[in-house]
Formats: C-alpha cells, sequence, structure tokens
C-alpha cells in the first residue's frame, strides 16, 4: 500500500459498497493477576485482493465527507460489538466527528443507543487525543453525554507526542490509557517523571490506567514497576474476524 494521505474516491466507494471489514480483538490483561480484564475493539479494511488497507487512510479520507464517515464508523461498531468475546468488558474506539456527524447530541445519538442496547458486557468509548481544539471541546459534551447514559469512557494514546493534553478531557473520563511512547522513553527521567504524576493522579481520583505497547517481558516489568492497572500489546494473543 502506498503512502497516500488520502484514498481515491472510486477506491474508497468501492470499500464501502463492498464492506470489506474486519475486527481485530486485542486483550487488555490486568497486572496484578495476568488475567483478561477487557477486550479493545479494532477497525481493519481490505482490498478487494484481501491486502489489508491502513484504518488511519480510511478514516483520513471519510473525513472529507461526514456522512459517510458516520455510515462506515457505525457499520464498524455492529460489527465489532456482534463478534466480540462475551461476558467481557468491550473497548471501542468513537471518534468525535462521527458522534456529531448524525446531528442527534444526546441520548438519541445511534452510538450511544448501540451501546446501551448491548447486554453482553460493559462498553468502554475510547476518545482519541489530539492537536486540534475543537476536538478537545467535542470530547468533552461528548464524554458528558456518555456519561449521562452510563457509559464508561477512557482517553487514548496519552503521552504521543503529536497529541494534545486536555485536562478537562482527562478529569472526565474513567480509564486512561498510555501511548506505547512511554515504554519507548521510559529512561527519560523528566519525562518518567510527569508519566509518573498522571498514574498518582489517576488512581488518587478512582481512575485505572491502561499502559500501551507491550511486547516483552521487559515491557510488563516496567508496568508493574510504574504501577499502572492494566497492559494491553503484542505480548498478548490477539484475535481476528474478517467479514465479507
Amino acid at each position: 500500500m502506498s503512502q497516500q494521505a488520502r484514498l481515491q474516491a472510486p477506491q474508497l466507494l468501492s470499500l464501502m459498497e463492498e464492506k470489506r471489514y474486519g475486527v481485530e480483538y486485542q486483550p487488555i490483561v490486568a497486572v496484578g493477576s495476568n488475567e483478561i480484564f477487557a477486550y479493545e475493539c479494532l477497525s481493519r479494511f481490505f482490498e478487494a485482493d484481501n491486502s489489508s488497507i491502513r484504518p488511519d487512510l480510511v478514516y483520513a479520507s471519510l473525513h472529507d465527507n461526514p456522512l459517510s464517515l458516520f455510515q462506515v464508523e457505525y457499520a464498524q461498531k455492529i460489527l465489532q460489538l456482534s463478534y466480540a468475546p462475551e461476558s467481557t468488558n468491550i473497548f471501542v474506539n468513537l471518534d468525535q466527528d462521527s458522534y456529531s456527524a448524525s446531528g442527534l447530541l444526546k441520548s438519541d445519538n445511534p452510538f450511544v443507543k448501540l451501546f446501551n442496547n448491548y447486554h453482553k458486557a460493559n462498553v468502554i468509548v475510547e476518545l482519541i487525543e489530539n492537536s486540534q481544539l475543537s476536538d478537545a471541546v467535542m470530547s468533552l459534551a461528548m464524554i458528558d453525554n456518555l456519561a449521562q447514559n452510563n457509559i464508561n469512557t477512557a482517553i487514548d494514546d496519552l503521552f504521543n507526542p503529536q497529541s494534545m493534553l486536555s485536562t478537562s478531557v482527562v478529569q472526565m473520563v474513567d480509564f486512561i490509557k498510555l501511548d506505547k511512547y512511554v515504554i519507548r522513553n521510559q529512561n527519560d527521567r523528566n519525562f518518567m517523571a510527569l508519566v509518573s504524576c498522571m498514574v498518582s493522579y489517576a488512581h488518587n481520583t478512582g481512575k485505572q490506567v491502561i499502559l500501551e505497547g507491550v511486547e516483552t517481558q521487559d515491557d510488563f516489568d516496567f508496568a508493574k514497576q510504574l504501577g499502572v492497572d492494566y497492559v494491553q500489546g503484542f505480548l498478548y494473543k490477539r484475535l481476528f474476524k474478517q467479514v465479507q
């Protein structure tokens, strides 16, 4: 797949019409017991020849058309919940623009209805922190509505150098997910002082912390030393489902 910034319109239309979608479930494991606490649902997309398409390219292209973005995101969420492992927590990503595209921003929002009608397990909605102030404002409104509808939330990719830290968003979520950048920079004492403060803040305010990017036993040992509650990464077996 070429490193293009957007998919061309015919390629994107074909993908949507043929619904060449899949989903991958990444386990989130409790540090103390080493038992699976939850699964994160990740979107997967495919060419007609079954070669993979990077999800970020698909969603970047869809952002040019809010209605198409909503349609694909909603179809993905139905797929993710339909095949999710039962009786365990489920983390799902939800783009702020997808949430707002329907124009329904309260309990009548299609995503809110979908999550509230899922009774196999608890759904936790992940929000991605980024550099857009408007997204942070929409995140606050979205989290507030989810909370009013008894849906838990998480902030994803915290400490990713390309993201913007919104203290208001951090205060409102139930889970904080630390980006794999934390593992890569664990020897940076000044940076780790900030990370440690965030972990302490989370625990002092009743939040739980997940460290992403755990690929080796050394990474897991680092997570224990850092004091996070859960870990996620390639150290653990993933579940994959392609639907055509």
